[in-house]
């Protein structure tokens, strides 16, 4: 066949994507022909293959318009249809003199080049949104590093000051409404460090490896929970919580880490149980392995929000006084699992309990 081309085929174009030209035909790429005049217009339409040995001697087409036109006597065009079921144009072929080309070899090869064209085609799409969407991934990380860094100093920075502040002025001889105000400052500065350490966590563990750990062999672990339970029973002053300790063999473990797991389960212990009823932590450790519970009474956990409570942004029914982010046992599951241990829960209409589990390598 003297000429060939790729045709883009639309409601009111026919262009030439690549090109093949030897009769001279004088049609380049990017050349167009009205559309009227072409027998892909047609294609276009029924979406089936056209195939003319002779045009002289084929009924359908001795009278068409188009090969007087354009002086051909043999034509082939096969539609080249997309993944998505779009007619994006034809591969097609004219030469002035006629052809053998109603056989299944030279039918099967142009359906076989339309279709890798397709391919093609839907491969250039494909990378062309894959390049988008990476650049918009991108365009995010950036955003995302430059927020990780205002919480890290431009927020927890002036936190700080609040704090001080708050604890500065409850040494002073207040009275009684002013003793109450630098409470509620210090308790809501204790809460934002919280949420903001849980963020800086969250952020750096979805862009990391997960959150990271530093093991001490001999981790004193009771004081460290006895300190968190002294803070959180500062903002809870009213609250009864009960202490079962039996540490007989040292931890090795990152205590930090662990003291903020034990943070988040008993900030949500005390937020999700009535103010008359005990929160009770037991804790012990062996040669074997260290285990922490933090049971409390309240509503039972739904089997909906089970499913999904250790998710990021995930929380179970919120009354108005208990706000968060939903990240607090996100974070400790990400904590007890880079400890190569794991976080539990059980529910019943009775009570609530957190169960952290570490065992020690052999």
């Amino acid at each position: 066949m003297g000429f060939s081309a790729v045709a883009r085929v639309t409601s009111d174009k026919w262009t030439v994507c690549a090109v093949l030209d030897e009769i001279n035909f004088g049609l380049p790429v990017g050349g167009e022909l009205k559309l009227e005049t072409t027998i892909c217009n047609e294609i276009r339409q029924h979406q089936q293959a056209v195939v003319i040995d002779h045009v002289d001697e084929d009924e359908n087409f001795r009278g068409h318009h188009t090969p007087t036109m354009y002086g051909f006597q043999s034509y082939i065009s096969v539609p080249i249809i997309l993944k998505n079921g779009d007619f994006f144009g034809t591969l097609c072929a004219i030469d002035p003199k006629p052809a053998k080309l109603k056989n299944p070899t030279i039918t099967g090869m142009f359906t076989m080049f339309a279709d890798l064209i397709a391919f093609h085609l839907d491969a250039l799409e494909q990378i062309a949104k894959t390049e988008l969407e990476l650049k918009e991934q991108q365009a995010v990380a950036v955003l995302r590093e430059q927020f990780i860094a205002i919480l890290g100093h431009d927020l927890r920075n002036p936190l700080n000051a609040i704090s001080s502040s708050a604890q500065l002025l409850s040494r002073l001889n207040l009275d009684e409404r002013g003793i109450r105000i630098a409470k509620i400052v210090k308790d809501s500065s204790f809460r934002m460090n919280g949420l903001i350490e849980n963020m800086l966590d969250f952020a750096s563990g979805r862009l990391g490896e997960g959150i990271a750990i530093t093991r001490t062999p001999d981790e004193d672990l009771e004081k460290l929970l006895i300190q968190v339970v002294d803070e959180m029973q500062t903002i809870w002053p009213g609250r009864n919580i009960e202490l079962n300790f039996d540490f007989r063999h040292p931890v090795n473990a990152d205590g930090k880490r662990l003291a903020q797991l034990f943070s988040n389960l008993l900030g949500n212990a005390l937020n999700y149980s009535p103010a008359d009823s005990p929160v009770v932590i037991t804790a012990f450790s062996s040669s074997e392995e260290f285990n922490l519970c933090v049971a409390n009474k309240g509503k039972q956990i739904p089997a909906a929000t089970m499913e999904r409570l250790f998710q990021p942004f995930s929380r179970g029914e919120v009354e108005p006084n208990q706000k968060g982010l939903g990240l607090g046992l996100y974070i400790a599951s990400e904590i007890a699992n880079a400890h190569e241990g794991s976080l539990e829960v059980s529910s019943t209409p009775e009570k609530t309990c957190f169960i952290l589990h570490i065992p020690y390598k052999k």
